[in-house]
């Protein structure tokens, strides 16, 4: 049974220091007891209390590891059912599904989408991080063939799925050092499933034909040693999945229910033969609550939306996307070229940017720090004013890149530039547009 915020309390240091996140070790503990943070936040907390605590301290829906190396995909962790409530930790993996009886061209084909179909924007990378391996063949020998050629041309992480435990067992001995997830353990091959996971120390999901049968399974798996497991209710049509989920999700979270207290995966590719219903699909799941989500193809019309939602999604409402702070050269700029000035806000900085690619003038843009607020956000909370402009634009290293002595600055903030011309003495200061549609025209009427 879970202790309660008192009891947690107890056990803590109570230094009242402050480095979790919170100023004191009570408040702490009722976080812990709600699941709102993790006790690793704590530094001073003894081995042994420690200990008693990891129960408690445990996320309600437990995380999960697939692969390793670079790009380890995790999933689970989830303490809320609502972003709004604080965030969602773990985006969902989004997997390409590969048949042992497909070609080696067709294989090859869809190695190459899951490296190519891949996209920039607000500066991440966004793309897929996983394949499905099925054994629709049913023979274990090229199951494993189909793992190894995989794991030598590909750095996705893997999910192995077949029927045969043997299979299945060849082809994680093919990929071991990637830690594959091993699809699945059913209510017929559980203790030589668990064994298998076990052997491995790979990850293990759980199939069953309904959340009763799952949560038997998940106890004889706990029971047993196995606790990185991820779930599939079995359901393949929409209404009964999407319930399923929605099922699962609160009753780890709200009940505090432990034996559904594991990241899921779904397989739309199995749910139509629809691609773009498919897709539709998918993007169900990638809102409530899917961990993995398996399709059987990827197509960039519907893999660059669901990347999307995804990404708003799982980003933390709480803190803004930003830009790294620094000089940003567009376009070839020389030393003739004009310098503009914006703060770090991610969408800020792209329509910035994006105008003045538009334009076509050789520009260096400069990214101040405002810790992730617009213009007018960022100067109405002093962060993005004369003083603190200044003085990074002197530290920056423009000078040397720049001969001359002007800056732009945006139009919102015209109101500094009395104050950046006393602070950096011998610079002209310039207003820029206020609009960013505005950015062209003005670079083309600019000279230096």
């Amino acid at each position: 049974m879970p202790l309660t915020g008192i009891e947690i309390f107890k056990l803590l240091p109570k230094t009242n220091c402050g480095r979790c996140g919170v100023p004191t070790c009570l408040a702490f503990a009722m976080n812990l007891a709600a699941g709102k943070s993790e006790l690793s936040a704590c530094p001073d907390v003894s081995e042994e209390a420690q200990a008693k605590l990891s129960e408690a301290s445990a996320p309600p829906i437990l995380p999960v590891t697939i692969g390793s190396g670079a790009k380890p995909l995790k999933i689970g962790g989830e303490t809320v059912m609502f972003r709004h409530e604080k965030r969602f930790e773990n985006p969902p993996g989004l997997a390409l599904l590969i048949s042992d009886t497909m070609p080696s061209s067709e294989v090859d084909a869809r190695l190459k989408k899951c490296k190519d179909l891949q996209y920039y924007r607000v500066g991440l990378t966004l793309g897929s991080e996983l394949v499905a391996l099925r054994n629709d063949s049913g023979d274990a020998g090229k199951f494993e063939s189909l793992a190894s050629h995989v794991k030598q041309n590909s750095d996705c992480n893997i999910i192995l799925m077949s029927q045969s435990v043997e299979a299945l067992a060849a082809a994680a001995k093919a990929a071991a050092d990637r830690k594959p997830l091993l699809y699945a353990a059913t209510k017929d091959n559980v203790d030589a499933m668990a064994k298998l996971a076990k052997e491995t120390g790979c990850p293990l999901a759980v199939k069953a034909s309904g959340l009763e049968e799952l949560v038997e399974l998940t106890n004889k798996l706990t029971a047993a040693g196995i606790k990185n497991l991820v779930l599939d209710s079995g359901s393949r049509k929409l209404r009964q999945s999407f319930e399923d989920q929605v099922i699962i999700r609160s009753a780890a979270l709200v009940k505090k229910f432990r034996p559904l207290g594991f990241p899921t995966i779904v397989l739309p590719c199995e749910m139509t033969d629809d691609p773009m219903k498919e897709a539709v699909i998918a993007s169900i799941f990638v809102a409530k609550y899917g961990g993995i989500i398996v399709l059987s193809d990827f197509n960039g019309e519907s893999l660059f939306p669901l990347l999307v939602e995804r990404l708003n999604i799982f980003t933390d409402p709480q803190r803004p996307l930003a830009t790294t702070e620094g000089i940003y050269p567009i376009n070839n700029p020389d030393e003739n070229s004009p310098v503009l000035i914006t703060s770090n806000f991610s969408l800020t900085y792209f329509i910035v940017s994006g105008e003045i690619e538009n334009s076509k003038v050789p520009t260096w843009l400069l990214i101040k720090d405002t810790e992730g607020l617009s213009v007018m956000t960022s100067w109405a909370a002093g962060k993005f004013s004369a003083d603190v402009i200044a003085p990074f634009v002197l530290k920056s290293g423009i000078t040397d890149k720049a001969k001359h002595r002007k800056l732009v600055i945006p139009g919102y903030i015209a109101a500094e530039s009395g104050g950046l011309e006393e602070e950096l003495a011998g610079w002209e200061i310039l207003v820029g547009p206020r609009e960013g549609a505005h950015i062209p025209a003005y670079l083309k009427a600019w000279k230096p």
